[in-house]
């Protein structure tokens, strides 16, 4: 495969469109990879051309940071590898402020992250999850120090509100802060919410959308089905979770299944490399997280972007998966805008669009080549 590369929302980071996710980095969960499996998929990527490596402190308590930075120290990689990293998870129990996303939790996570990864910086440093506390002020002031301090290059958000990615967005262009370049968020044909809010405000707002779960927690790979029960598959350990993540066996899905699983027939591929592929060049989308346990897994995933979902197929899968618009965007419709105009035909600017340009001495002109 020939990787591309797409610059992380508005900044100048350059970022393989598929990234590396290191969840899977050790067995401390029960169903993660050995060393010589992680290494063994950490090289397949390299080779592959794939540069953006997603971990976080909490995973596999710390091993899965440790691995990484290790696989590319052993290589020699940290100039060419971008390294996203994340904080908020509490790892020591009976200590509330070694965990959520205060200032005094953040500089002490990135402290531990930079000693166990063995570097003197992250290229991407990210709020986890939403802790409902901490202002989006004392967050994204932190997170500016750490930019100034050389300790974190760019900075994004997991798993919050969109009202809060919006505000902290705004804190920053106010204030002159880091912006935040990224959002991680879960994306797939079974979990389309964040098509509402999120893709919109990502390309409005210079935040490109890294996406986790393209596979719905392996729902999408082709291993369930709805009669099926007792496998050895992740998602059958949760069944009695509260987890959200892993809340996946409904009817709708199971329709999205074996759609999913028709079209992936007709273009030849596996219904994994369609899924990867469907979410990959949806609108708003820098890159996917692909977290795999096996060699055989990712170098299947590795192929997920070379062919092309034609159109006609692609409209079956937006079908079988688009659920309703919530208020307030089902009041957004034709007949509603059509009140807001007047019934004039209006729509956005065209490509090329460009804001009038004041020249000394000739007329402000506007451009729509």
């Amino acid at each position: 495969m020939t990787m591309t590369y797409y610059t992380l929302g508005n900044s100048g980071l350059r970022v393989s469109r598929l990234a590396l996710g290191t969840m899977t980095f050790g067995k401390e969960w029960g169903w993660g990879a050995d060393r010589d499996t992680g290494r063994a998929m950490f090289d397949a990527y390299v080779e592959a051309g794939g540069n953006f490596f997603d971990t976080a402190d909490l995973y596999t308590g710390g091993t899965a940071e440790a691995w990484l930075g290790e696989f590319i120290a052993e290589r020699g990689l940290r100039d060419t590898a971008v390294i996203a990293s994340k904080f908020t998870m509490n790892m020591q129990p009976g200590n509330p402020n070694a965990g959520g996303n205060g200032r005094k939790n953040i500089l002490r996570a990135v402290d531990a992250s930079l000693k166990r990864l063995g570097t003197d910086y992250i290229d991407l440093y990210l709020m986890h999850v939403w802790d409902r506390l901490t202002p989006a002020e004392e967050v994204m002031r932190t997170l500016d120090d750490l930019v100034r301090m050389g300790k974190v290059r760019h900075v994004g958000l997991s798993d919050v509100p969109a009202w809060y990615a919006g505000r902290a967005q705004a804190i920053a262009e106010l204030r002159g802060y880091e912006p935040v370049s990224a959002l991680q968020l879960e994306y797939s044909l079974a979990e389309r919410a964040i098509e509402n809010e999120f893709v919109p405000f990502g390309t409005r707002h210079g935040a490109g959308i890294m996406v986790w779960s393209p596979l719905a927690s392996g729902l999408l790979s082709g291993k369930y089905r709805p009669a099926q029960a007792g496998n050895a598959g992740r998602l059958d350990g949760f069944r009695n979770s509260t987890h959200p993540g892993f809340q996946k066996f409904t009817e709708r899905n199971w329709a999205i299944v074996a759609e999913l699983e028709k079209v992936a027939s007709e273009l030849g591929r596996g219904m994994p490399q369609v899924a990867i592929n469907w979410v990959a060049t949806q609108p708003g989308i820098a890159t996917v997280i692909l977290g795999a346990t096996t060699l055989a897994q990712i170098q299947d995933n590795l192929g997920a972007l070379d062919f092309e979902i034609q159109a006609t197929l692609r409209d079956r899968l937006d079908s079988v998966s688009r659920t309703p618009a919530p208020f307030p965007y089902s009041y957004f419709g034709p007949q509603i805008q059509a009140r807001v105009t007047g019934g004039a035909a209006t729509g956005d600017k065209p490509s090329g669009y460009a804001s009038p340009v004041l020249v000394e001495g000739e007329p402000a002109s506007v451009s729509t080549d």
